[in-house]
């Protein structure tokens, strides 16, 4: 992805949360001007059209994603460290981005006539299968047995930071990087009774 300014870079964070505030692309212009807080002209002047913006969206996406996967390949960590310390990550960043289920939806109904979306599948493949490999290590079981706690790890770092503001969870939970890893920690110690 080429360099961003910082007022790109806003339009961007802001078009990815409204994606999945709204749940789709069709996001207007507008909105996305009046979120990122900057003039209509600014995002045509930037991007010069809504499409080069929202291709630069899934660009931003990938970036993020192998960015919230990288304590993965920090060999400082031992594996259980790495699996929470990535799982902090994608609720970080299924927090502040809540449009990243959609892009990834967008992109799995579209990989095959657009390239950016099997790209995207491509690499949340690739940092999917690595996050296994560490959950293998760390889950006691057999492989389907190891199904079935990924599956509820998975969910359990997910829906908290997708459905906060509908269900009564802990905002701390996830306002709190402490209590996000101390809740990642619990539920690995549950899934290993």
């Amino acid at each position: 992805m080429r360099k961003l300014t910082n007022v790109e870079e806003k339009i961007l964070d802001k078009a990815l949360y409204l994606i999945g505030k709204t749940g789709s692309f069709n996001v207007p212009i507008r909105m996305i001007a009046k979120e990122a807080d900057v003039n209509v002209s600014a995002i045509n002047y930037y991007f010069h059209s809504k499409e080069e913006m929202l291709g630069l969206v899934k660009e931003f996406y990938i970036d993020n994603t192998i960015a919230a996967y990288s304590a993965l390949d920090n060999d400082e960590y031992n594996a259980r460290e790495k699996v929470i310390l990535c799982a902090n990550e994608i609720m970080e960043y299924t927090i502040r981005y809540p449009g990243i289920m959609t892009v990834l939806k967008e992109a799995s109904n579209s990989q095959e006539e657009d390239e950016i979306s099997a790209r995207i599948i491509k690499t949340s493949d690739f940092c999917n299968d690595k996050l296994d490999k560490f959950l293998a290590k760390i889950l006691t079981g057999d492989e389907s047995t190891f199904k079935h706690k990924k599956m509820i790890f998975l969910s359990s770092i997910l829906h908290p930071t997708i459905h906060y503001d509908f269900y009564n969870i802990d905002t701390d939970l996830v306002d709190n990087k402490d209590k996000r890893l101390k809740y990642i920690d619990f539920v690995i110690n549950m899934l290993n009774k």
